[in-house]
């Protein structure tokens, strides 16, 4: 492993740069918190923010403690105020966030009364949310939402609130929960009565006039030339500008209506090119997923930004029961130490500034009950490599090395790849994370040439979930990155049953450059939805129908979209407009 002093130093001079300018941080303090958060042993969120800052001041006229911390002054979006009234009253903690953070530094009012000093490029305001004569932070943990404003709608008083979930997620975590061998039954029902249960097929036929765009990203490596592919009948519930009704020739990008640089494209896997079968590394396929219809919507990553949050519940932060009882340390609540995120709140949607801008949101990733490693090598160490994730520069659960993470950076990047120990430099600047198993495509480090990834085939090592003899399809969903042109894509696959040798040679036919599983099994796992402006409306379009039923609905009849109209408890990744330069 890399000598922890030299990491430290390392992360210590990054960070340092980006501190000086919110708060005078000592190299001291940093390297002290860095090693309370490598420590194996029970700890709490907090000590899992190695760039924490922290201000605390005591109102002379009331003897009022004011705390404040910044869980990571570099994303300057979540913070945590707390007040005690007296040196052995009770501590009251909020979990705050800037609305919308661009720009904003909030500190602690150090001159005169204490209160909340927000900084901005037009100035300074402050606010004194726990005035006892205002009572807005009591107001706004009595409201009822889980983003309640105060300070005037700059600050978010997140409280927690439960979060949605399908009946038939509901029935399979009471049987896991409560149930002596529970997860067996889940997994028996699951192989034999919804084993390919969302297959969607048809027959080619020959195309109709009906095209594709020269926009977006390169077509699928196909059989034929991309404008000799046949069409085919599909259920994508989506508007798309050239479409001949529901017919689309395959592997063809079709530009999203209402919604610039976001594409659609619809796949067969036996129209795929004779060479990408011939890449090593991958099984043949069987005849039902060769014929099995999917999507892919391609996401210009010029004009969006993404972003990821925790669902209420999901992933949890203890232990995986997949992974060995022996590589457990004794008396650690979960692989990270903590077994609660307590006091932060996670909400399992898009703060409602931020959902304004929003163009698709899309399910993310395993529950940590599969988020970690039952068969094979890496079940054996790193605890099991249980998956890790980052929202908004908080670290819920550490980044693992081997695993597939896609990240974003503060200063907008955005990549995918297999983490390493030496990319936990990266951390002062990453803004979000989500790791998710091990790679579908990757990069040959000889020839530079994407390639299945070496577990593509590999049943248990690869954590892929399924039958043990490797015969199971089922609903997948992917993601992968792909340039043409210039541009930078990010990719969602939609495939209605399929293994990970389906999805890798997919996704090799479709050029990307590095690919990875997101979630399985049922539509609310493989969800994903698009946000289209029409009139003064926002019209929700679902990647397939029956994810449509997913949605609530208001008393007045208004569709409450997932994730953006009301809390879930699993977590998401979300795309919005990026702001125009001036």
């Amino acid at each position: 492993m890399t000598n922890s002093k030299q990491l430290i130093a390392g992360l210590t001079t990054a960070f340092c740069m980006t501190v000086q300018s919110v708060y005078a941080q000592s190299a001291d303090v940093l390297a002290e918190q860095w090693a309370g958060y490598e420590a194996v042993a029970p700890k709490n969120i907090l000590d899992l923010q190695p760039f924490r800052t922290t201000q605390r001041v005591t109102d002379e006229r009331t003897g009022l403690e004011v705390t404040l911390v910044s869980l990571n002054p570099a994303t300057r979006a979540w913070y945590l105020l707390q007040l005690r009234s007296a040196p052995d009253a009770p501590l009251a903690t909020y979990h705050l966030e800037v609305a919308d953070p661009g720009g904003k530094e909030l500190t602690l009012q150090q001159a005169g009364p204490v209160a909340l000093e927000i900084k901005t490029v037009e100035g300074r305001s402050s606010c004194v949310p726990w005035n006892s004569d205002a009572h807005e932070l009591t107001e706004a943990s009595k409201s009822g939402l889980a983003y309640a404003p105060i300070c005037d709608g700059v600050l978010f008083l997140r409280n927690r609130v439960s979060g949605s979930r399908t009946n038939i997620e509901a029935t399979t975590d009471f049987l896991r929960e409560n149930i002596w061998g529970g997860e067996s039954i889940v997994r028996f029902v699951r192989d034999n009565f919804f084993k390919d249960s969302e297959l969607e097929t048809s027959q080619m036929l020959a195309p109709a006039g009906a095209s594709g765009s020269k926009a977006g990203p390169a077509p699928m490596k196909g059989r034929v030339a991309p404008e000799e592919q046949p069409e085919i009948s599909t259920l994508l519930d989506i508007a798309l500008e050239g479409r001949n009704d529901s017919r689309m020739v395959i592997g063809q990008w079709y530009p999203v209506s209402g919604l610039e640089g976001i594409f659609a494209s619809t796949f067969q896997p036996r129209a795929i090119s004779d060479a990408v079968f011939q890449i090593p590394g991958a099984n043949r396929l069987d005849g039902i997923e060769a014929k099995a219809t999917g999507y892919m919507i391609a996401f210009d990553l010029g004009l969006y930004g993404l972003g990821y949050a925790v669902g209420t519940d999901h992933p949890d932060l203890g232990w995986s029961p997949r992974p060995p009882a022996s590589i457990r340390p004794r008396g650690l609540p979960g692989p990270d130490g903590i077994d609660t995120p307590m006091p932060l709140v996670p909400l399992g949607m898009v703060n409602p500034v931020i959902a304004d801008r929003a163009v698709a949101t899309f399910t993310a990733g395993f529950k940590r009950q599969h988020g970690a490693f039952k068969f094979g090598d890496m079940a054996g160490f790193n605890l099991g490599h249980h998956y890790g994730f980052i929202e908004k520069g908080v670290i819920f659960s550490k980044l693992q090395p081997n695993l597939s993470t896609l990240y974003g950076l503060t200063d907008g990047t955005i990549a995918m790849k297999t983490w390493e120990e030496a990319d936990n430099a990266l951390l002062p600047q990453i803004a979000f994370a989500r790791q998710n198993g091990v790679p579908l495509v990757t990069t040959d480090p000889e020839s530079g040439a994407a390639v299945p990834g070496d577990r593509v085939t590999r049943w248990g090592p690869g954590n892929w979930s399924g039958s043990a003899e490797a015969e199971l399809r089922t609903l997948r969903a992917g993601a992968c990155m792909t340039s043409a042109d210039g541009r930078d894509y990010l990719l969602y696959g939609y495939f209605s049953t399929a293994t990970p040798s389906a999805m890798a040679r997919t996704f090799l036919a479709y050029d990307c450059e590095y690919a990875m599983l997101l979630d399985m099994n049922a539509l609310e796992h493989t969800y994903l939805a698009l946000y289209v402006q029409k009139a003064e409306q926002v019209h929700v379009a679902h990647l397939v129908p029956g994810m449509a039923l997913i949605e609530k609905k208001a008393k007045d009849g208004t569709i409450l979209p997932r994730f953006i109209g009301f809390a879930d408890n699993r977590d998401l990744f979300y795309l919005t407009r990026k702001e125009a330069r001036p």
